[in-house]
């Protein structure tokens, strides 16, 4: 193949070696998204929100995530050629989430429906419901296949308030799955016990959300993080994988609105990223809490893509 850029899509720019597929990088594979019939290996959204952030009272700056992703991930190299697409950015105006949200599912079921892998680029982790939109629409889950949640996070993010927010995402989709009379199967690796409250805890036992707490997912810990991720792929059909950056040490992730002062070790958050990828089960992944604003030397960007890149080549077909 010869490798060289789309030229309709400026974000996706990057270092060229010059022609052939041994020198092929994102840059050079990734599409515009035209509601191509054919199946892609994934299929890039964006989602500009700050607004859950703000609601939240934490540090805004994420809504410019999706073109620091973009332009992390557009210079790695690829081992082999494959088909990627660009779906565009959804932003949130003004104050108005609820709509982006909205929006942002419509995007992610047409593109599941099309067969395509969506991967979401946040955003604040209010990301993760609009996501969960997509999926709990799509003709699969409409048929009954089980969803289930896995988020790598420091926190449960699952507050109750009035107002939806970066905070409320894991509630707001508990509630949709009682609505819809199914089990909200919800799992989180990488909880900070500092970071949540006593009553958070106690919602999480409440709703039978599985947890795995920081302190037992070290470099030592791997045969414990395998156990928690098996168990929880063994109760569902189709997989939301969303990873909030702020569950990695803030050495590593220093760009998020809550850097975490212990946090899981990057090999453990990436080898978690390629176990569920590979397990023939993962619809949906999507990406929080990339605030460029507060970045350093881009170093959560650059891992942020890191893992992206790493999911998308481990990632087996849903089957």
């Amino acid at each position: 193949m010869q490798a060289t850029a789309s030229r309709s899509l400026p974000e996706w720019t990057g270092r060229d070696d010059g022609p052939g597929a041994e020198n092929v990088r994102w840059h050079h594979v990734v599409e515009r998204w035209e509601g191509s019939t054919g199946p892609g290996a994934c299929a890039f959204v964006g989602f500009r929100s700050d607004e859950g952030v703000r609601r939240n009272k934490g540090r805004q700056g994420a809504a410019e995530g999706p073109g620091a992703l973009r332009g992390a991930l557009a210079s790695m190299a690829l081992s082999a050629p494959l088909r990627a697409f660009d779906a565009g950015d959804v932003e949130v105006v003004g104050q108005d989430l609820e709509e982006g949200q909205r929006e942002l599912g419509g995007r992610v079921t047409a593109l599941l429906d099309a067969g395509q892998f969506p991967v979401v680029l946040g955003g604040g982790h209010e990301v993760a419901f609009g996501s969960y939109l997509g999926l709990a629409g799509s003709q699969r889950a409409q048929r009954g296949a089980r969803i289930g949640v896995l988020n790598l996070d420091a926190h449960f993010d699952l507050r109750s308030d009035e107002v939806p927010s970066s905070g409320t995402p894991f509630r707001q989709m508990a509630e949709q799955e009682r609505a819809r009379g199914a089990y909200f199967d919800y799992a989180v690796l990488g909880i900070s016990q500092p970071s949540n409250t006593a009553g958070l805890f106690a919602t999480a036992d409440s709703l039978g959300v599985r947890y795995l707490t920081d302190d037992r997912c070290g470099a030592l810990d791997r045969p414990v993080v395998d156990g928690f991720l098996d168990d929880f792929l063994a109760t569902c059909d189709l997989v939301h994988l969303t990873i909030d950056l702020d569950v990695l040490p803030a050495g590593v992730a220093p760009g998020v609105s809550a850097p975490a002062a212990f946090g899981v070790p990057v090999e453990i958050v990436e080898h978690a990223c390629a176990k569920v990828a590979a397990s023939g089960k993962l619809a949906l992944c999507d990406v929080a809490e990339l605030n460029p604003r507060l970045d350093v030397d881009g170093r959560t960007a650059r891992t942020a893509a890191r893992l992206v890149h790493r999911v998308v080549a481990e990632r087996a077909p849903a089957g």
